[in-house]
């Protein structure tokens, strides 16, 4: 089995990445990095010119860019069926729901955290629409079955599900009954509990460190 390092830091979106790794089970080195320091420095930056984190080098492969890696890693690690196979109608709905996150989503919930204006008048030059189209959709997805795949458990409810947790979380996603039922479902997953507990206890080290 080719090496597996896994670059983060417990406040970052590495979190997301460490759930999906714990749902995998395989074994994987964790090179913790600070902010700003270990991340701009240039032997992280050879690897991700971003100088942010998650970031993932398997083998000899480097990738960043949280659903990319999801994609990725489900991709290679095909016994644990985080991805429907490609020859399933619902693998669309799996790269459809994975890269809505990554972009329209995570775009309306960021501008509506920084009170950026997006409007009738701008709606269509804007990535994401309007927030509320934006939301919709995803509520959309969520009342067709237990996951975004149906009855298949993927990738892209770990990725889909982080930002829905954490847009509860502070307060720029609404409670919506659909987002927690859907985010309480993926917490209750014995692999997001054990990510959750090594990312937490990372934390605090770092807060005594």
């Amino acid at each position: 089995m080719k090496p597996l390092t896994f670059y983060t830091n417990p406040n970052s979106r590495g979190r997301i990445i460490r759930r999906l790794l714990e749902e995998l089970e395989v074994p994987y080195d964790v090179k913790v990095l600070q902010f700003g320091s270990d991340m701009k420095a240039a032997e992280f930056l050879a690897l991700n010119p971003m100088g942010k984190v998650p970031a993932i080098k398997h083998g000899d492969t480097v990738v960043t860019e949280g659903a990319a890696i999801c994609a990725y890693l489900a991709d290679q690690f095909t016994d644990k069926q985080l991805a429907p196979a490609p020859d399933s109608p619902e693998r669309g709905s799996y790269y459809r729901w994975l890269f809505f996150a990554a972009g329209p989503l995570e775009m309306a919930t960021t501008a509506k955290a920084y009170d950026w204006r997006i409007d009738s008048d701008n709606a269509t030059s804007v990535g994401c629409g309007l927030y509320q189209d934006t939301v919709k959709a995803l509520e959309t997805a969520l009342t067709k079955g237990p996951y975004l795949c149906g009855e298949q458990f993927t990738a892209a409810d770990i990725y889909v599900g982080s930002h829905i947790s954490w847009g509860m979380l502070f307060g720029t996603l609404e409670k919506r009954p659909v987002f927690i039922d859907y985010a309480q479902r993926l917490q209750a997953r014995k692999a997001c509990i054990r990510a959750t507990e090594l990312d937490d206890a990372l934390t605090a080290e770092l807060a005594q460190s």
